[in-house]
């Protein structure tokens, strides 16, 4: 019997997007059922990333998905320019554990390196533009070399030509990627480079678009899950009898700490849902969030060096004067505008699973474990979800569909609530950030040390994807265990532990020195401590909360040593492409070289009214080689409200060659306004039992009428250097960029985020506009 995947090449039927109904009617039929072996996507194979139809369309097989960032369009731009043919030629098959490779998951801005460089989809591309010229001239007996390849034909010297689909239309090319398949350059790029509207745009925007929560399949039913009514809270009884009259219920599902009800219609699983009667334990009480911060340096630890140059305290206790300074960054979720749903067909040897999930291999992976089933009778498939950028519900809603639908025997769709969502998700992990530095007589930075706790709550080993509340009620879930002890010396090459050591940190381990900066007297000490919530990625996870307590933190620096920002950030770095963005940034800007505050503030003085404005910089060599960039920021701040608002931002960025202008300006104006969200108003709450931030009155983010300021990218392009990530880099330095915008135009220094209007005019009171310290 053929495989799904080779009816759909060697029939020539080439599907782009497809609806949910086709492939369940084919699953349900008995038709087309995919490979039965785990691995039986070759990715050393061509046929595993590319194939030409009977008609001469391509279609290409990627295991990174687009949810918003753009992916589908530059992986379509790549695929058609490596084959010399029109985006309207190609069509691109993402996440579909049947059909495409297995590329982990779409995270780390990694989507574009993986395979823009001369590897997986772009090696593929490429050889299969070789292995076409190379039968085209057995074909049309010309050398190679004499021949040239434009959309989709190949034409010899004579003018004779032959077309794709002649030479290999429908039929394997049983070929092994060619390690030495030559790339297209930039200077020969037709489609590559450009800046190409994203090819959903139109259905976007018209509602034609399908995501997740448009899948319906035959027969199918649906859940809804019961949920604890507090951190911790396990099961002690169920009264099944209490949703008996409810109209269309089917079945109720109880497993271990897991309660959810199925239903003929989604009304009906919500009400059985309010209504079922369970009795919970409670779980363990949370420390008071006024005193949370305190709470968490006091936790017992798992400690990592990221550096460590073995003389910090003695050069600090050596130095005369030493500037302290501790920063603190909130719990902050997702807040996808639409919660989370998936649509899960379990039979009783295999499962199809419709996922918004960004692993598709992983989550194939849990839900095999979960179900019990073998993992080569798991599908899951790639459906666009309502935005993430991180990990927020969509697993976690995908695991719960696939129980319910085994548990009845038929489809079931299970869309979160509002609630659902935002109370269990997986939040971005809050910290504690203190600084130790001292200057030398020059003005530089003679020491600098460097200590953080973070929360987390640890990976399970074997799946790739953090904790979250199904795995822990049903697999047995339990975090890696904190082994509190003295931190290892680092060791090995340096590594920049997300962002957690400071761009201007030499990184010196065992002789060389490998973080980008001048500061060789260095320490960098992270002490990870249980959370009380489920943690997972949320963009730039613990680079931006790093960041933010790195960059302010320099331009106190800064201000104790009476130097312009920008001059003292490039005296104490060494690395040409943070200090290219930097000079790109500041030149773009105008940049006027003086110290911070704003010499107006001085002669006002204290009790100044009305709204002041000021500038700040921030930049980042994000993960230390995934991308750099520097950001300035000009806010006005309200002197009496404390409101603050950004009124322009500037950003250089260098992340290697483009694929497409458009969607890296799209993704550095989207990363930067929801970096401002994050910086001013977004922040989770909770009481003793639960977090209480679960809508949008309770958690607070910037409004959609909100008043954007403008937004002016400048992208650096230095040669000969491969495609690095770009998604996170422009979110990472906006928080810091606002804090040192403000601390220009007020003199106060805030260092707790978010920066609420509360907490600006406190800061500017303890202030007094200028003394700096806050």
């Amino acid at each position: 019997m053929q495989s799904r995947r080779d009816f759909l090449k060697v029939g020539g039927v080439l599907v782009v997007s497809f609806s949910a109904v086709s492939l369940t009617e084919r699953s349900l039929s008995g038709q087309g059922q995919f490979d039965t072996h785990p691995s039986h996507i070759d990715p050393e194979k061509l046929d595993s990333w590319l194939a030409v139809g009977a008609d001469g369309t391509i279609t290409a097989y990627t295991g990174k998905c687009d949810f918003g960032q753009g992916m589908f369009t530059a992986q379509t731009q790549l695929v058609a320019e490596e084959l010399c043919v029109a985006i309207s030629r190609v069509k691109l098959i993402q996440c579909d554990t049947a059909v495409t490779p297995d590329q982990g998951t779409t995270s780390g801005s990694q989507s574009t390196p993986t395979n823009f460089n001369s590897q997986n989809l772009a090696l593929a591309a490429a050889t299969a533009r070789e292995a076409l010229l190379s039968l085209a001239a057995r074909k049309l007996g010309d050398p190679v070399e004499r021949l040239t390849a434009a959309d989709g034909v190949i034409t010899g010297a004579a003018g004779v030509h032959v077309t794709y689909e002649e030479l290999v239309g429908g039929k394997r090319f049983n070929l092994r990627l060619s390690p030495t398949a030559k790339r297209r350059s930039p200077e020969q790029w037709t489609v590559l480079g450009k800046p190409v509207p994203s090819l959903d745009r139109s259905a976007l925007m018209t509602g034609r678009f399908e995501f997740i929560h448009s899948v319906r399949v035959p027969h199918m039913l649906h859940g809804r899950v019961v949920r604890p009514p507090g951190m911790g809270a396990t099961v002690a009884s169920v009264d099944k009898g209490s949703v008996q009259h409810i109209a269309g219920l089917l079945k109720i599902v109880v497993r271990k700490d897991f309660v959810g009800v199925v239903a003929e219609t989604q009304y009906q699983a919500m009400v059985a849902a309010r209504q079922l009667a369970v009795r919970w334990n409670d779980g363990p009480e949370l420390p008071p969030q006024k005193d949370f911060f305190e709470h968490l340096q006091r936790q017992p630890s798992r400690d990592t060096l990221g550096v460590d140059s073995g003389d910090v305290e003695r050069s600090l206790a050596a130095a005369g004067n030493i500037l302290r300074a501790r920063y603190t960054y909130p719990y902050q979720m997702h807040g996808s505008v639409g919660a989370s749903c998936a649509v899960a067909d379990v039979r009783s040897d295999q499962a199809t699973v419709w996922s918004a999930t960004q692993s598709a291999y992983p989550t194939r992976s849990i839900v095999a474990k979960l179900l019990n089933l073998p993992l080569e009778g798991v599908r899951v498939i790639y459906v666009r979800g309502s935005g993430c950028y991180g990990l927020n519900g969509a697993d976690a809603v995908s695991f719960d569909a696939a129980i319910l639908s085994q548990a009845v025997g038929r489809p079931v769709r299970l869309q979160f609530s509002r609630q659902d969502e935002m109370m269990w998700e997986n939040l971005g992990a809050a910290c504690v950030i203190e600084h130790r530095a001292s200057l030398a007589s020059d003005g530089r930075i003679a020491a600098w040390d460097r200590e953080d706790w973070v929360t987390s709550l640890g990976n399970r080993p074997g799946y790739d994807r953090p904790g979250n509340i199904i795995s822990g009620m049903l697999l047995g879930y339990e975090p890696e265990p904190l082994k509190p002890g003295p931190a290892k010396p680092p060791s090995g090459k340096f590594r920049n532990q997300s962002n957690t050591v400071p761009s201007y940190f030499a990184g010196c381990i065992e002789g060389s020195c490998g973080g980008g900066g001048t500061i060789r007297s260095e320490r960098a000490l992270t002490h990870t401590v249980r959370s009380l919530f489920f943690t997972g990625p949320l963009r730039s996870p613990l680079r931006i909360q790093n960041t933010f307590a790195n960059e302010c933190f320099m331009d106190e620096l800064c201000a104790q040593a009476k130097a312009d920002p920008v001059d003292f950030r490039l005296r104490h770095l060494d690395n040409a492409r943070v200090i290219g963005v930097i000079k790109a940034a500041a030149n773009a800007a105008n940049w006027e070289r003086r110290i911070s505050p704003a010499a107006s503030l001085a002669k006002t003085g204290p009790g100044k009214t009305g709204v002041v404005s000021g500038r700040g910089i921030a930049c980042v060599d994000y993960e230390g080689g995934n991308g750099y960039a520097a950001l300035i920021a000009e806010v006005a701040v309200n002197l009496e409200t404390g409101l603050v608002r950004p009124t322009r931002f500037l950003v250089a960025l260098d992340c290697g060659p483009i694929s497409n202008p458009d969607g890296l300006r799209n993704q550095i104006e989207g990363g930067i306004l929801q970096g401002m969200s994050r910086a001013l108003v977004e922040e989770v709450t909770w009481d003793q039992r639960r977090i209480t931030s679960t809508d949008w009155e309770t958690y607070r983010s910037l409004h959609l009428d909100y008043e954007m300021p403008a937004i002016e990218c400048v992208f650096v392009t230095p040669d000969g250097v491969p495609a690095i990530g770009a998604g996170e880099t422009a979110i990472t330095v906006t928080p810091a960029a606002i804090g040192n915008a403000i601390f220009d135009a007020t003199g106060g220094r805030l260092r707790d985020l978010p920066f609420t209007p509360e907490r600006v005019t406190a800061g500017l009171r303890e202030a007094g506009h200028g003394s700096g310290r806050v």
